[in-house]
């Protein structure tokens, strides 16, 4: 069983419910030590005094807020003494309905679970009324020195704490952004279209068909310098769709994720398969209109040896692979994919003769 990172009471109206809070979330990030290139030699932060070059012992620091002309100095019991909520109360001031609560406002997920046995009908009972009410109690708390906005809610059966940025933590994108669209023309044929393409690509929200493939690259990449071994480099990132080209490219990405041979089998792949039809659909626009152009292809779709399987990019080797219903492909590399499919052709050829 998980520790819990902060224990206190949940009250609404003249009900206290005593609860723990544990961490939702946890991170698979690759992490790496600093080292001297060259050398295995670790190389590590140190607090050190600027002015004398000596390192400073934790308990030697202090909080230092720069007025301009000087230092004000505040001991961490200072404020340990004027924080808010010192007995250790999620206090709930008001139940809003979810959807009031703007995504962008969410920060960290805790779960919330009962202090004891005693306390599991009071949790239930919360935990029941806010699920029906399809609400969020809305609270505020003080952990390690620092209060929170929080959203706590029924989620799966338990109970949930969202901690939340305040209002004016929140930036105005107008002011961020200066590049943002004001009075642009859409026409009625672009809009209709984009929407067809949305509807074509929407699914099922499923968290488990997807999985943080960069960080399995760098895994392999470790490997692979552990065995004196190198690792095929990412492909460019994708060029901007051309204005002039932007209807008959999504004409195109529609047809291409309308195709029954690929759709349902990308979906099922955990690296974001909707992406790579958009993908796939913009090589095919370009590679047609490059046949239609200069008359390289053969009838049929079969490359020449202008465009063999070693000058396609990956997406466009998955979807042959995908075509051809190759096994496997979903976690292969660029050359396996080519090796795959050069075998899978010969094969097709040796069976047709």
């Amino acid at each position: 069983m998980a520790r819990p990172v902060w224990s206190g009471a949940l009250t609404f109206g003249l009900v206290s419910l005593p609860v723990q809070m544990f961490t939702a979330t946890d991170s698979h990030t690759v992490h790496f030590h600093q080292l001297q290139r060259g050398t295995s030699d670790r190389v590590r932060n140190k607090r050190v005094n600027e002015r004398t070059g000596d390192e400073v012992p934790l308990d030697e620091i202090v909080k230092g807020y720069d007025a301009g002309d000087e230092y004000v100095l505040i001991e961490p019991g200072e404020l340990e003494d004027i924080a808010p909520g010192r007995s250790q109360a999620v206090e709930i001031t008001g139940f809003v309905d979810l959807e009031q609560v703007e995504p962008v406002f969410f920060d960290k997920t805790y779960y919330l679970g009962p202090k004891g046995k005693e306390y599991a009908k009071i949790y239930a009972l919360l935990e029941k009324a806010l699920a029906e009410a399809g609400k969020a109690g809305i609270a505020t708390f003080v952990m390690r020195n620092r209060q929170y906005l929080v959203a706590v809610k029924a989620e799966g059966g338990l109970l949930t704490l969202h901690t939340l940025h305040w209002a004016d933590e929140i930036r105005d994108p107008r002011k961020e952004i200066g590049a943002l669209p004001q009075d642009t023309e859409v026409t009625g044929r672009e809009l209709k279209m984009a929407e067809q393409l949305i509807d074509t690509l929407s699914m099922d929200w499923n968290p488990e068909d997807f999985h943080d493939t960069f960080q399995e690259q760098v895994t392999k990449l470790i490997e692979a310098k552990r065995g004196g071994e190198s690792v095929e480099k990412a492909e460019p990132p994708a060029k901007s769709t051309n204005v002039v080209d932007l209807m008959e490219a999504l004409r195109a990405s529609v047809d291409q994720a309308k195709s029954p041979k690929d759709g349902g089998e990308e979906k099922a792949t955990a690296s974001g398969a909707p992406v790579s039809r958009i993908k796939d659909a913009a090589d095919k626009h370009r590679s047609g209109r490059g046949a239609k152009a200069g008359g390289k292809a053969k009838a049929g779709g079969e490359p020449t040896k202008e465009s063999s399987l070693d000058s396609l990019t990956k997406a466009e080797l998955y979807r042959r692979a995908t075509e051809a219903g190759v096994p496997g492909r979903s976690s292969m590399t660029r050359e396996e994919l080519v090796k795959a499919l050069g075998g899978k052709r010969g094969r097709r050829k040796a069976q047709a003769s």
